[in-house]
């Protein structure tokens, strides 16, 4: 028998990226909960359908583990602090996490299948500007890392 050896390169990722990684991974894990929920839905449906919101709640949370990925990545290759690229990923993924919880109340409750439609309060209206600049923002804050450290 031949002596086998390994070459291995440890590498261990900040703790920004492997936090980004944790939460992405429970959304993930929510992602394919929540197939049950919707699989549930469409077998007991006449339609053959589960409510429009349980099945949002279900692709968006698949989706945006995906994106949770991508941002660890780009806080991985960030040149700034650890504090600045954690503080960028924890706002994308809160409002990552407070959409499909929205969207799992909507499921839940069976109370609409389109939340924006008709008149939109003002609690509405400015939480969809919140989360409109806290998630463009955040990835370009790691987006402007990576610029910075890679170029």
């Amino acid at each position: 028998m031949g002596t086998e050896t390994s070459t291995s390169i440890a590498f261990e990722l900040g703790v920004d990226t492997r936090l980004t990684l944790l939460i992405t991974g429970l959304i993930f894990l929510a992602g394919l909960v929540l197939g049950v929920w919707k699989y549930h839905g469409i077998r007991t449906s006449p339609k053959a359908a589960a409510h429009v919101y349980v099945d949002i709640a279900h692709r968006a949370a698949l989706l945006y583990a995906f994106a949770g990925v991508l941002l660890a990545v780009f806080t991985e290759l960030s040149g700034w602090p650890t504090a600045v690229n954690l503080g960028a990923d924890l706002v994308v993924l809160t409002f990552f996490i407070v959409a499909i919880t929205s969207y799992i109340w909507h499921g839940l409750r069976r109370d609409t299948t389109n939340q924006l439609a008709g008149d939109i309060d003002r609690f509405t209206g400015l939480t969809m500007v919140a989360l409109i600049g806290g998630e463009i923002g955040g990835f370009l804050v790691l987006f402007t890392g990576f610029l910075h450290a890679q170029f």
